[in-house]
């Protein structure tokens, strides 16, 4: 479970702090919804198509609903995103799928592990911006698609399972850097994260404990699509 902090006073510092969160989050559902729509070329079918394409519709909204809220704190959202651009995009640059396979694992376990990151620093916030952040988080069904997706083209041909696994694998290892790097970067945004005089924050213990669960989280996701961890 995650921890429960009281909520942060809503400073100018915190209020920094919670619109780099927002912009974190609002690039990466872009440029999911920009990954998915280069997936859905990939997929094999068109039920498969259209699927993927509903999963791009809805990281879309989500962007949408962060946007608002960001503007709502007084920041200017293309202007909070592309803080996180680069970073970004370098990630995506050094995780690049290979295949349909590939991208939905990624969908699935590379943004699910964001997302779990994400959940538990909202923990931290306000709650009209852990109430965003939480909404835009959702999976918005692509569970159920991509499981059986996954688990098909595994049944079809089983060798899948060993490269899908070790890609699972460098996704994990990849998302936690990259989570770690999105914190680490921003002033505010890290002391919101370590807390102070008035506001709680993560401890080392903490930390410890939040990366145990998004490790946790992890292998479960991995094993409802039928692969090793």
């Amino acid at each position: 479970m995650t921890e429960s902090p009281v909520s942060p006073v809503p400073d100018e510092e915190y209020r920094e702090a919670a619109v780099d969160l927002l912009g974190a989050i609002a690039y990466g559902e872009l440029s999911a919804f920009d990954r998915l729509a280069e997936d859905a070329r990939l997929a094999p079918t068109l039920a498969d198509k259209m699927a993927i394409g509903a999963m791009a519709a809805g990281e879309f909204a989500n962007l949408e609903k962060l946007c608002s809220r960001i503007r709502e704190l007084g920041g200017d959202p293309a202007e909070a995103m592309a803080a996180f651009q680069q970073g970004f995009d370098d990630f995506h640059l050094h995780t690049a799928p290979s295949d349909y396979y590939e991208g939905l694992i990624k969908a699935y376990v590379g943004d699910g592990l964001a997302a779990d990151f994400y959940r538990e620093v909202a923990a931290y916030l306000d709650a009209d911006t852990r109430a965003v952040i939480i909404e835009s988080l959702e999976n918005s069904g692509q569970t159920e698609f991509v499981v059986d997706a996954v688990r098909s083209g595994i049944a079809a041909d089983p060798r899948l399972a060993g490269r899908l696994a070790l890609w699972g694998r460098r996704l994990r290892g990849e998302a936690l850097t990259q989570a770690q790097r999105v914190a680490a970067e921003r002033d505010a945004l890290s002391a919101l994260l370590t807390g102070g005089v008035d506001r709680p924050g993560f401890d080392l213990a903490a930390l410890g404990r939040m990366f145990t669960r998004l490790t946790e989280r992890h292998a479960e996701r991995m094993a409802e699509l039928g692969l090793d961890a």
